[in-house]
């Protein structure tokens, strides 16, 4: 009996030694990617303007967000969006593609009335502009970060700057939100994104373009047409009753995690515009 139990013990003192074993292991990766990060030196800023090829790259990719009562928005869209005719209970804000099979972000805050009522996409294909029910696949009111589909496909769509990218403070960008991205010069970033790690959550950054009602969930967007992050906020000082503008907020969601969200609702709704992975 003794010896049946000394069994017993030896067994169970093997799995947990192979279990703190694998805890150590995963904890030693994590830290050696953290060091590893933290240790590389940040590259001065990139100073290349986006130019006007970068533009109609930003262009290309406008879309909009539009939360109404109604069932749908063609009879607005047949007026070319003529502002007379828009719907009256209408939210919205601007939306980023990110797939070539509709899938888009934008900011959470323009969805922060959705209830009861639908969410729709107005994007462009090819020389016309067409609206698309958007369904909410996972939202983060924390982030500020919202991700919707629609089953249509997005052949222009924005790829990510590369997760081993620094992005330093000074680095020239843009942004496209639909109310002021196309007359909006160029800008810079007021903070510093370093590599994503296995770590890095959600990175709220500043920048010195000021947005306008309506380019919140735009994009920002480097002097090569990648995308660096999504609209969120502007801040201004009202001293003696007048506005001045600060600096504007937006944010970098971990990419890697946004990559897997799509993966996974691609996997549990089969749609005809999915790619073959």
């Amino acid at each position: 009996m003794w010896q049946v139990d000394a069994t017993i013990r030896v067994d169970v003192a093997v799995i947990l030694s192979i279990q703190m074993g694998k805890v150590v292991l995963m904890s030693g990766l994590v830290f050696f990617s953290w060091f590893n990060q933290s240790c590389s030196v940040c590259p001065p800023p990139d100073l290349v303007v986006p130019s006007q090829s970068t533009r109609q790259i930003v262009a290309e990719r406008a879309a909009a967000v539009v939360v109404t009562r109604r069932k749908n928005i063609d009879a607005w869209m047949k007026t070319h969006l003529a502002s007379s005719q828009d719907p009256d209970d209408a939210d919205g804000g601007s939306a980023v593609p990110i797939s070539v099979d509709g899938y888009f972000l934008t900011a959470d805050h323009v969805l922060a009335r959705m209830g009861g009522r639908n969410v729709f996409i107005i994007s462009g294909r090819g020389q016309r502009l067409t609206a698309e029910k958007a369904r909410v696949v996972w939202r983060s009111k924390a982030s500020d970060i919202a991700l919707l589909h629609i089953p249509a496909p997005t052949p222009h769509f924005y790829e990510w700057t590369t997760r081993e990218q620094w992005l330093p403070e000074g680095t020239r960008v843009i942004h496209g939100g639909i109310s002021t991205g196309a007359k909006s010069t160029a800008g810079k970033l007021y903070t510093t994104l370093a590599p994503e790690g296995v770590l890095t959550g959600n990175r709220s950054f500043k920048l010195d373009i000021p947005f306008q009602p309506g380019d919140s969930g735009g994009p920002v967007v480097d002097a090569y047409g990648h995308l660096v992050g999504i609209n969120s906020a502007v801040e201004f000082l009202v001293p003696m009753e007048t506005a001045f503008f600060v600096d504007s907020e937006a944010n970098r969601p971990n990419t890697l995690k946004i990559q897997e969200l799509i993966k996974k609702d691609r996997s549990q709704n089969k749609y005809p515009n999915t790619p073959h992975e």
